[in-house]
């Protein structure tokens, strides 16, 4: 199982928002590409960044963050308000390896499926965010009716490999992440599920791993509030679930 660090940019600033919410921000750093190589140092192969200031439209400088991190020594998934063709094929000339499409997913599926056929099914993910059981989109601001197990369906059905499942309402809370849901999902999808919001303790991480279905976590708060070591929980599951 993958362990990816999270960077989540906002003016060009490491933040973490609870819940999403951009009114509930906490600044942990002003140095995004000392903070990834912190992260490369202490074991990290994978680094999930995200450009929230895309994910609310607005306009903004990351994708040259995003440049600078992508010549360290490490892979990239990026997500954020990539909702054309356009904006993803420049986040892959930017550096990254692996981008994630929420809003896309749901509102313009052929999007995604015109990506895969360009760029690959491995460089593909789709953001399936849910608040309440259901997808939120735009930034987690509005909210569809269709659940994440119907749309990662769909999605898996034009080729679709990845899948990043964030429960919205324990995003950056520290409340624990929705371990029930996320197995379900990569079950009920045959999806390769990467776990996110509110990982708060590694035994969230062993129950993830020890699933068999679960192939990556996403991990923010925890770290930045050192509630555990990126070592400790690449440790706890680099014997776990590989694919």
């Amino acid at each position: 199982m993958i362990i990816f660090p999270a960077i989540d940019l906002r003016g060009g600033k490491v933040v973490r928002l609870r819940e999403g919410d951009p009114n509930q921000q906490t600044i942990f750093s002003e140095q995004p590409l000392e903070t990834a190589q912190r992260w490369i140092e202490q074991g990290a192969q994978w680094i999930h960044v995200v450009n929230l200031d895309g994910a609310f439209n607005q306009a903004n400088h990351n994708l040259s963050v995003l440049e600078e991190v992508a010549r360290l020594s490490v892979s990239i998934q990026f997500g954020g308000g990539l909702r054309s063709l356009m904006d993803i094929e420049r986040a892959f000339e930017c550096g990254a390896q692996r981008v994630v499409l929420g809003t896309v997913a749901l509102k313009e599926p052929h999007i995604v499926h015109e990506a895969i056929h360009r760029f690959g099914a491995d460089a593909i993910c789709v953001g399936l965010d849910a608040r309440n059981g259901f997808i939120t989109t735009h930034g987690w601001t509005e909210t569809a009716t269709i659940t994440p197990v119907e749309l990662g369906l769909r999605m898996a059905g034009i080729g679709v490999r990845h899948a990043l499942f964030t429960d919205v309402s324990r995003d950056g809370a520290l409340s624990g992440s929705n371990i029930q849901a996320t197995i379900e999902l990569a079950q009920q999808t045959t999806l390769q599920v990467i776990a996110s919001g509110g990982v708060a303790t590694l035994d969230e991480l062993t129950l993830l791993s020890k699933s068999g279905v679960v192939a990556g976590a996403v991990i923010g708060m925890a770290l930045y509030t050192e509630q555990f070591t990126l070592q400790e929980a690449i440790q706890i599951t680099q014997q776990g679930y590989e694919k």
